[in-house]
């Protein structure tokens, strides 16, 4: 069983904890996303997890195996994982066979089961015809291919990805997303992938872990964590999301600078609390003003950026007390810039979350 649990787990850097408290179950056979901006911690979590690095405060364990804890580290080589970094790191001296082949080489596995393993790999990730070519003779998908082939022709009991598909381009980095994926599906080994791409945690992973400040906000399947975050970070990471800020009034109404916003969903906060209101912009309803009264969740206001988008046209409105809300519509609405408009915010599309 190749199931992570990480507990109580602290990484201190001078003053600063790079990782502060982390706890996480990754399930045999699961994908687990670490998703967050620059600097959040999830890299240094990841190296913590290869044993580059002694955690200062909790334990990783592997089933019944402890691989960390303050007095302890199993060695990288030791523990049935395989990283694959954001630089492809392939030998360019070796031949795409070669490079896979190395790790079987080491363990001194018999000639012939090598090329039959290594054949076998380079078909699942679509390299059989380029087994001879040398890394510069290959594109930056297919070096992160042979990549993804040498890390798992060795059979780890889990892979870890830091970063991936950073280095490729936009088209390359979609198709990779689906090429992972159908990696995992085929092999059903335990991945934790480090991103800070949502789509790419999208695709790729079965959870998500929403990493913040060294600590984790949120753990969820991708639905759970795009339809209802649980706190600001989480609603604003995830997707466009307006996140409109205020305080509690009660009975699951806050008020955001004089405009008073009902959500379907609501927080165990006390009535006076900070608290924000979160609606995607596509949810957003936009209409000519034209003398209508007001009503729940209407709020009236003037356009201030518009751009079309082809499939879409892309509001900035300005609403009262400053307040500045992102609408999505049909390209074929069109507010010019200075026009007074009403917005609807669907109650059944608020969610109230915690600052």
């Amino acid at each position: 069983m190749a199931e992570i649990a990480i507990s109580g787990l602290r990484k201190r850097f001078g003053d600063v904890y790079a990782v502060d408290g982390v706890e996480l179950t990754v399930h045999n056979g699961e994908v687990m996303a670490l998703l967050g901006p620059s600097g959040c911690g999830k890299t240094t979590t990841l190296s913590l997890l290869a044993g580059f690095l002694r955690p200062d405060e909790g334990e990783i364990r592997v089933g019944e195996r402890v691989l960390s804890s303050p007095s302890h580290v199993v060695p990288p080589e030791d523990r049935h994982m395989s990283l694959i970094f954001q630089s492809y790191a392939v030998w360019p001296h070796m031949t795409v066979f070669e490079n896979v082949a190395y790790g079987l080489s080491v363990r001194r596995m018999p000639r012939e089961q090598i090329k039959e393993r290594v054949a076998r790999v380079l078909d699942s990730v679509h390299l059989g015809h380029l087994a001879e070519r040398y890394p510069a003779e290959l594109s930056g998908g297919q070096q992160q291919r042979v990549a993804l082939a040498r890390a798992t022709v060795v059979q780890p009991d889990i892979l870890l990805l830091d970063e991936p598909l950073s280095n490729l381009d936009a088209n390359l980095r979609e198709q990779m997303r689906f090429e992972i994926r159908r990696l995992h599906d085929a092999t059903g080994i335990t991945m934790v992938y480090v991103t800070h791409d949502q789509a790419e945690a999208m695709v790729t992973a079965d959870r998500i872990a929403i990493v913040h400040q060294g600590r984790i906000e949120q753990v969820g399947t991708p639905r759970e964590i795009y339809e209802t975050p649980r706190t600001a970070f989480a609603a604003s990471f995830i997707g466009r999301m307006n996140v409109l800020e205020g305080s509690l009034v009660g009975n699951g109404t806050v008020d955001c600078g004089g405009a008073s916003l009902r959500a379907a969903s609501a927080v165990d906060l006390a009535a006076g609390a900070k608290a924000v209101v979160c609606i995607r912009p596509h949810h957003v309803v936009l209409s000519p003003r034209n003398g209508q009264s007001q009503g729940p969740n209407r709020v009236p206001g003037r356009v201030v950026r518009q751009t079309y988008l082809g499939e879409t046209r892309d509001y900035l409105i300005e609403a009262s007390g400053g307040m500045q809300i992102r609408a999505l519509t049909d390209p074929s609405i069109d507010h010019p810039i200075g026009s007074e408009v009403m917005l609807e915010l669907p109650i059944e599309r608020c969610r109230i979350v915690e600052v």
